[in-house]
């Protein structure tokens, strides 16, 4: 079992910036949170597993602070490649990579709707808290360059958020979207699962398996899950220690727990047809 490395000291994206104005997920890391999934760490590995990564060439969208990466090598894949629009991430994840002593694994600067990788180059595309964060248009654009780079009966691998239930009405899902957004500073469209399913479809992707989990990324028990107990203890004291940090932080925690009967974590994979 590969180690968990100790974590890169360059820059972290959007670090000029103020923490009243930084988006939400890199608030996070910047005050030490490294599981910035919505449904924590258990989530992915469960995602993982079920995607099959052994032997298999992974290609990793937006992977933010490495920190799946790490869980993706692993298991021991036949290569990894992580594709970042991020200079400042990029340079992290290469950072944890080189920790690792990964020869098989390497990250460019390019979008995840523009990839620049061959077609049918990869086994399994991976991507995490990246797709609710985009439009509609982006949405379909990322998921398009991941069905592009999949071999026939690849896998594309997601976690992220989920409106629920599937019947949630238009005046709710309006409302929880406009909360995120003033909430993490980015405007997050989360969908349904019908809808998650759907637009995997439109692009050629069968469902294979869902998974669902709560919406905690920060309440105690997930914190210390995820982080372990040092960490959940650095983090709580760095929110203490930092007052503009503190208040953006305690607002997505009651955005959250406000929309709790309506938000949930969830992952898919969806395979790609035979030849």
């Amino acid at each position: 079992m590969l180690r968990q490395p100790a974590g890169s000291r360059l820059p972290l994206p959007s670090s000029t910036r103020a923490d009243d104005a930084v988006a939400g997920h890199w608030l996070l890391a910047r005050l030490g949170k490294r599981v910035l999934r919505p449904g924590g760490v258990e989530l992915t590995r469960a995602l993982l597993a079920r995607a099959e990564l052994t032997d298999a060439d992974v290609l990793e969208l937006a992977p933010g602070l490495g920190r799946t990466a790490v869980e993706i090598l692993a298991r021991g894949p036949h290569s990894y490649v992580g594709a970042e629009s991020d200079t400042d991430a990029a340079n992290v994840v290469r950072g944890v990579l080189a920790e690792l002593g990964a020869a098989n694994a390497a990250v460019r600067v390019a979008d995840a709707a523009a990839t620049g990788l061959p077609d049918a180059s990869s086994d399994v595309v991976i991507g995490e808290a990246m797709l609710t964060m985009q439009g509609d248009a982006a949405k379909h654009a990322i998921v398009a360059e991941a069905s592009r780079v999949l071999r026939p009966q690849g896998r594309y691998a997601i976690h992220e958020l989920a409106l629920t239930p599937d019947t949630v009405s238009e005046e709710v899902s309006t409302d929880i979207r406009q909360s995120l957004a003033r909430a993490i500073k980015v405007n997050a469209r989360p969908l349904t699962i019908a809808e998650w399913s759907r637009l995997l479809a439109d692009h050629g992707l069968a469902v294979d398996h869902v998974a669902t989990a709560p919406m905690a990324l920060l309440q105690p028990r997930r914190m210390v899950a995820d982080e372990g107990l040092l960490g959940a203890l650095r983090f709580a004291r760095n929110v203490l220690v930092h007052r503009d940090a503190r208040q953006r932080v305690l607002t997505m925690r009651r955005t959250f727990r406000r929309h709790r009967e309506h938000l949930v974590a969830v992952a898919i994979v969806a395979k790609k047809a035979a030849a």
